[in-house]
């Protein structure tokens, strides 16, 4: 873009000490987290880590509670591993505070005391963040494509200068300031990714991060149980723009069904994406399984990635590239160079290939895979495991029946349905008439038994389900010689 986003105004920050060298000293973090320092050190913080088997020399050991385990069970261990301070709940304090101390003060290190330790871990991320003065944020979030984006405009910007992008699936209110805090001060862009499963978290992460660059892929049913409706999610993705002030960028897709809803009363500029909006987006020609050719600026560009949903993933990473000024032919080979994570979009070539897009689903990502898989030229069969898709609520019923109707008219030579949640699937699958073979199971040995009684060299295998059922399990036991088909 021709003018540099301006930095948004970010309120008191405590000055940090230089990025490479320590992230904080314990005045800063006990000023920053609004605790006491009960025991002092003069060691820097250089990490933080929230599991005590990932603390190195100097880390800030952060104990969370959790489901199944309290963090400060283990302050101890973060101690013998080298951590050189410790945050510690004001309610432990009464209970454990004086040997607490009593094991840091013999150790070397500092040993504060917070009123929320996962709050503190999130204003030391917003304090890190807002102390990087030429760095530009940019945040991305949607009920899919989200870590796909991510990942393009990642491969892409670091074409420009030094990016850092969230690692894995660190997009929660946990995993995100975990991301933040480790952005140095060489880093120029920080595309970060923001997952949200409870009303008032994407308001949360927004507040960390206060992006310069905020893009909305698209709203979906994705954890529509744990919101109740579409509405309600596009009311808690909106609040991705809650820190907005004039001077930032809003990127929303072309056909998005809530975007006038989206971009209402939204303080800063609103940038479509699409086919229609991309700036010089010439148009596509689909490669199947190989991805697909982008016809963008006079380059002919080939796109590893399949499938249309993917090709929309890479002209929201054109636009955002292009508002940046990112050169064409940089963005060129970002694109080129573009690769599928674990678990989506993985294309697994063999006697029998395999789609692996097993990491997450909901009805629409259901949706989009049938369809591709259905308009795609293969010589051999098209097999498709369907697993269960989870954090639906009420709407589960529904949506699995959707889901087998859809697959039994997809035209596919085989639908095989995992867990408990599909038999309505398989039910609805039946009723469509379907002519291939059509099965349901909720055991994982007779899923395996069935596929190896059926699959053969030649067969496409489609693996697509909740992440929890964790489908890619099947792929080290379809090797061709365990096959009898």
């Amino acid at each position: 873009m021709e003018n540099k986003i301006l930095k948004k105004g970010c309120g008191t920050v405590v000055s940090s000490m230089t990025v490479e060298r320590a992230l904080f000293n314990m005045e800063e973090v006990s000023v920053i987290a609004g605790g006491l320092i009960r025991q002092g050190s003069s060691r820097p913080v250089s990490s933080v880590a929230i599991d005590s088997r990932q603390v190195t020399a100097d880390a800030l050991f952060i104990p969370l509670p959790g489901e199944h385990f309290d963090g400060h069970q283990f302050l101890r261990e973060a101690l013998t591993n080298g951590a050189s301070a410790l945050l510690l709940a004001d309610r432990v304090w009464p209970l454990e505070g004086e040997e607490v101390a009593r094991q840091a003060r013999e150790k070397g290190a500092a040993l504060i005391t917070v009123p929320d330790t996962l709050r503190a871990l999130q204003d030391l991320a917003g304090n890190h963040i807002r102390s990087m003065t030429d760095l530009t944020s940019i945040a991305i979030t949607g009920s899919s494509g989200k870590t796909t984006t991510k990942e393009i405009l990642g491969s892409i910007l670091r074409r420009e200068a030094p990016a850092i992008i969230n690692e894995g699936n660190l997009n929660s209110e946990i995993g995100l300031p975990l991301s933040v805090l480790r952005i140095k001060g060489e880093h120029k862009y920080a595309v970060l990714e923001m997952g949200m499963n409870h009303a008032g978290e994407m308001a949360v992460l927004a507040d960390i991060v206060r992006p310069e660059v905020a893009l909305i892929t698209n709203i979906g049913r994705a954890h529509i149980g744990l919101l109740g409706s579409q509405e309600r999610i596009a009311l808690e993705k909106k609040e991705i723009f809650k820190f907005f002030d004039d001077r930032q960028l809003a990127f929303l897709f072309e056909d998005e069904p809530f975007f006038e809803y989206l971009s209402s009363k939204v303080r800063g500029k609103i940038i479509p994406f699409g086919p229609r909006s991309t700036p010089g987006f010439e148009g596509s020609k689909d490669l199947g399984l190989a991805g697909s050719i982008i016809y963008w600026e006079g380059f002919q560009i080939h796109f590893p990635l399949f499938g249309t949903y993917n090709l929309v993933n890479a002209l929201s990473s054109i636009s955002v590239s292009v508002e940046l000024g990112i050169s064409k032919r940089k963005i060129k080979l970002g694109l080129q160079e573009a690769k599928p994570i674990f678990g989506r979009s993985q294309v697994i070539r063999g006697a029998v290939t395999i789609i692996q897009d097993c990491y997450n689903a909901n009805p629409d990502s259901i949706s989009r895979v049938l369809g591709f898989v259905r308009k795609l030229s293969w010589r051999g069969r098209k097999v498709m495991v369907l697993g269960s898709m989870l954090e639906l609520g009420q709407d589960s019923a529904q949506a699995h029946r959707q889901m087998g109707r859809e697959a039994g008219l997809s035209g596919l030579d085989a639908v095989i349905f995992f867990g408990i949640e599909t038999e309505t699937a398989y039910s609805a699958a039946l009723e469509t008439g379907f002519s291939g073979f059509l099965s349901f199971t909720a055991d994982f040995e007779k899923l395996i038994q069935k596929l190896q009684g059926y699959l053969r060299e030649g067969d496409l295998l489609v693996l697509k389900g909740s992440r929890a059922v964790e489908l890619e399990r099947l792929i080290p036991l379809l090797a061709m010689d365990r096959l009898e088909g």
